[in-house]
């Protein structure tokens, strides 16, 4: 059972970074890339971040290279709270924030105790 909810819980986590990761490759590549310079980050990052979400994304489901593929998802998340959510004053932003950092901790778990044996990374012993 315990292994069931694992693989939920990597499905889960792995979906938002899907959905935003493919919704930045199409319309909302530009306005992503301005809110980006908007914000003092690089545009050119862009691809890099569309990889990440994507990549890591598509890890997290497959259980492939799991716990590395987590520990990047949760600095990015990190980063990306401190970068574009720490406007307190706007309660939005400070959920946003939370959120942000509710999904480091669940990253973070699964870092720790691996995908499970409903994964690549199981499989590969």
């Amino acid at each position: 059972m315990n292994n069931a909810i694992i693989l939920a819980a990597r499905v889960l986590l792995a979906q938002i970074f899907l959905i935003s990761g493919f919704g930045k490759l199409g319309a909302g590549y530009a306005g992503t890339q301005a809110y980006m310079e908007a914000m003092g980050i690089p545009g050119m990052l862009l691809p890099l971040v569309i990889a990440l979400e994507i990549g890591g994304g598509l890890a997290l489901i497959a259980g492939f290279l799991t716990r590395w593929a987590a520990l990047a998802l949760a600095g990015f998340v990190v980063v990306s709270a401190v970068f574009f959510h720490a406007n307190f004053g706007d309660q939005t932003q400070a959920i946003m924030f939370m959120k942000n950092l509710a999904m480091a901790g669940g990253l973070l778990l699964l870092y720790v105790h691996g995908a499970g044996s409903y994964s690549l990374d199981a499989r590969r012993g």
